[in-house]
Parts: C-alpha cells; structure tokens; sequence
C-alpha cells in the first residue's frame, strides 16, 4: 500500500509543481496526441501519460485507447509493486471517459504475491487525469 500511496502522492506533487505548464514533454508524445481522430480523447490520453509517468510504458494503443504501464517499486515500499493500465472509454472529455485498473503485488521470501489494492486508488488516479485533462483544454482555449 505504501507504494501506491507514494504513486498518488507523486502524481499529485508533479501536477502541482507542472502547474501552468501544459505541453510539455517529448515532442513525439505532442505530436501522437495531435494525429489521434476517431479514437481515444487526446486530453484524457496526454493526461494519462502525464499522470502515470512515474511507471514504466509497456503499450500505447491511441486508437484503442488503452495504456499498460509495467511493474514498478517505489524506494520507499521496496517489498511491494505495482502496475496499472489505463482505458479511455470516450472519444470526448468525460468524466466517466476513462478507467484505471491497479494492481499489485508484495514480495514474500522472493516470490512477487498478488495483494489487493484499495479500490479508492484507481477512482483517485482517475480523477487526477480528468484534473490533467480538463487543465489541458483550458490551457489550448486560452
């Protein structure tokens, strides 16, 4: 649990020293966020990888919409990891336009165990994303 609430803890630190800087990054992440049409929110998606940038990207299907982040421990839990995959659910900003699933695992005498993961984690990751989203679009209307 630790890492996970070191995740959130993070997620929100980095929104917040991010503040009004909206774009940017890897020129390549703007410029797959811009050629999406027809699939997956390009806010919702941008502000996934923003969110979530603290875990490794296995898989990035814009189109789809699904994101899958790899394994990851955190120094202050080194006994425990975490994954999470992301679905945007929506080709508009709404709330209900994405969904994220984390898991977790703990390290019992070398063999990583399956744990279970407070279901508040995932609405809480995905409410930092729609924050994300939501100051993205601001940010391009202004």
């Amino acid at each position: 649990m630790k890492a996970v609430s070191s995740l959130i803890a993070a997620t929100f630190g980095a929104l917040a020293l991010t503040g009004c800087v909206f774009g940017g990054g890897d020129r390549t992440e703007t410029r797959v966020v811009e050629e999406i049409s027809g699939g997956a929110n390009p806010y919702l998606w941008r502000a996934s990888l923003d969110t979530l940038q603290a875990l490794p990207l296995v898989n990035a299907d814009p189109f789809g919409g699904t994101i899958i982040y790899d394994w990851h421990s955190f120094e202050a839990a080194g006994d425990e990891r975490i994954k999470a995959t992301v679905y945007i659910l929506d080709s508009r900003l709404r709330a209900d336009g994405v969904k994220v699933s984390v898991f977790r695992q703990t390290n019992e005498d070398g063999t990583w165990t399956d744990a279970g993961v407070d279901p508040e984690t995932g609405i809480q990751l995905e409410n930092a994303i729609l924050v994300r989203a939501r100051n993205l679009k601001a940010a391009e209307l202004d």
